[in-house]
């Protein structure tokens, strides 16, 4: 017997339909290279997504091509988001911040057909579009006036292309398994891959990420994304704020830096904010310099990487905001996991609920996720056993855009991350399995070590890699980032007594001044094994 259920399809043009009519005076703020702050309505912001739908046709952009953009956290961008994707085109989001090689491989293997783009990227876009064959038109994201001098032929302005269109538009009727967007991963190793979301998955990403023990939007909320909206959908806040009547603050090219960040907080009222921990390592030595408070802001969620210790502890005791951990990834739309402490465990003392807090969080509804053992055998929840990521879900790729499925005989992806699960469904990341150091026939965490070394008062960043030793095989090398202090090795060593077996601690320590971090901001272990590759413990 089957339920007698209305099946309406779940594509993003729902959300925006309800948005723009429940939510439609919600605020969305941002920062434009030409313009200092920038204030609009979800009702304006939906007008003008119609008018840029009407321009996307009248370039001839049709269901199904792929339209690119590489550009900040704004509100064109967010424009584009909702009139690319609801016209039943994909909005294919290319990270700038890549190898000017990779940008012509994946926006040729999309066949991107027009490109939008941020002034700050004219160089770039110069650069490549002799060697983009498939793209017809670039479009610069800024008005005539600010429109700079270029040597691209037909260019046109973002304000220019819209001015003159209607405001009113017929959405198509897209089914909910349409393709919707396109990310590619960071290639850390070989090219890029590409996902390719449906708005199916997209949405349901949008509702489960937005539950009170993930993201917890609603009308009383105020959300800045770090997270690049270049980079998996910006953890799916474009949509799941706007779906849920959440202010958005959007920082633009100003992401990184401390002072504007803490002026946007303070003066927008922002109560969350989400990126990778070295964003928060900056605003958080901004604003122990110069003695500013951030009364708004009650929680930040990290990922990308694991967060230090030393980083929870002062935001919680110096400002009163709590750091949370989540965990996913490109192929996940990003959301896993979220580390949300259940009350049994905000009744231990500090250092249990600090040990809890370093780990990568409890599995969202939505995604389904086991560890298994070398040999495929799925492990128990003990938090002793730790083994390779599995996942499957509604929000989770079967594979790679034109490479087909890649699932396991269970129906999981493989994840390519090591992890535990302990008894009260906390998981956490030990290692990439390609990081793991494999040590005289022991394995060893370097991440486990990333975060101790993070510890030490004195240790701004950390990394730790595998290097060749004649007995064992390999042995962990610890390479830091001091606070411009100088701080011996074997000081830094010793700080590892009794947090960790002694086979574990690291033989070596390089001092550095600055670690390589990849296109989406984690560390580059890749980049650190090629430079280390002739470095010989023993």
């Amino acid at each position: 017997m089957q339920g007698q259920m209305i099946n309406s399809q779940l594509t993003i043009t729902e959300i925006m339909r309800h948005a723009e009519r429940v939510n439609s005076g919600t605020e969305v703020v941002s920062i434009t290279h030409d313009n200092p702050i920038h204030r609009y309505t979800l009702k304006e912001a939906f007008k003008r997504v119609r008018q840029l739908a009407n321009a996307l046709q009248d370039l001839g952009i049709k269901q199904g091509d792929r339209v690119a953009t590489l550009a900040w956290n704004d509100y064109r961008h967010l424009e584009l988001y909702y009139a690319v994707s609801c016209s039943g085109a994909v909005l294919h989001t290319v990270n700038p911040r890549l190898f000017p090689e990779q940008i012509e491989y994946i926006v040729n293997h999309a066949e991107d057909s027009v490109v939008f783009f941020d002034p700050f990227f004219l160089p770039l876009i110069e650069q490549l579009k002799e060697k983009l064959p498939t793209v017809t038109r670039f479009i610069a994201l800024t008005d005539s006036q600010h429109l700079p001098t270029n040597n691209i032929e037909d260019l046109t302005d973002y304000e220019t292309l819209i001015q003159d269109k209607s405001s009113q538009f017929t959405w198509p009727d897209i089914k909910e398994d349409q393709a919707s967007s396109l990310c590619y991963t960071s290639g850390t190793t070989g090219n890029p891959k590409g996902v390719l979301y449906s708005h199916r998955s997209t949405v349901l990403h949008s509702m489960g990420s937005a539950l009170p023990d993930a993201f917890s939007l609603s009308l009383d909320e105020t959300v800045m994304p770090i997270v690049p909206m270049f980079h998996v959908n910006g953890w799916g806040l474009a949509y799941s704020a706007p779906m849920t009547g959440t202010k958005l603050v959007l920082p633009g090219p100003k992401m990184a830096d401390g002072e504007t960040l803490t002026h946007l907080i303070n003066e927008e009222g922002v109560t969350m904010t989400a990126g990778v921990p070295v964003i928060w390592l900056t605003l958080l030595e901004h604003l122990k310099k110069t003695d500013t408070q951030v009364p708004s802001l009650n929680r930040i969620v990290v990922g990308g990487s694991a967060c230090p210790e030393l980083l929870i502890a002062e935001f919680d005791e110096l400002f009163n905001v709590s750091v949370h951990h989540a965990w996913g990834m490109t192929e996940m739309s990003p959301l896993g996991t979220f580390n949300q402490l259940t009350p049994s465990i905000k009744a231990q003392g500090q250092a249990q609920q600090m040990a809890t807090k370093l780990k990568q969080g409890r599995i969202v509804f939505g995604v389904d996720i086991r560890i298994e053992d070398w040999e495929g055998n799925e492990l128990d929840w003990t938090g002793n056993q730790f083994g390779s990521v599995k996942v499957r879900g509604p929000w989770v790729a079967s594979g790679y855009y034109k490479q087909g499925e890649q699932l396991d005989s269970n129906g999981y992806f493989d994840t390519g991350d090591v992890a535990s699960i302990d008894k009260n469904g906390y998981m956490m990341i030990t290692d990439r399995s390609k990081d793991v150091i494999k040590s005289g026939g022991e394995w060893i965490s370097s991440i486990e070590l990333e975060n101790i070394a993070v510890g030490h008062p004195d240790v701004k960043e950390a990394a730790v890699i595998g290097v060749s030793d004649p007995k064992w095989g390999e042995r962990p090398l610890l390479i830091v980032v001091t606070h411009q202090v100088e701080v011996t090795q074997q000081e830094l060593l010793g700080y590892f007594d009794g947090k960790v077996a002694k086979f574990c601690i690291p033989d070596a320590v390089v001092f550095v001044k600055d670690l390589p971090h990849t296109a989406t901001g984690k560390l580059s272990k890749k980049d650190l094994r090629t430079r280390f590759k002739d470095r010989t413990l023993g």
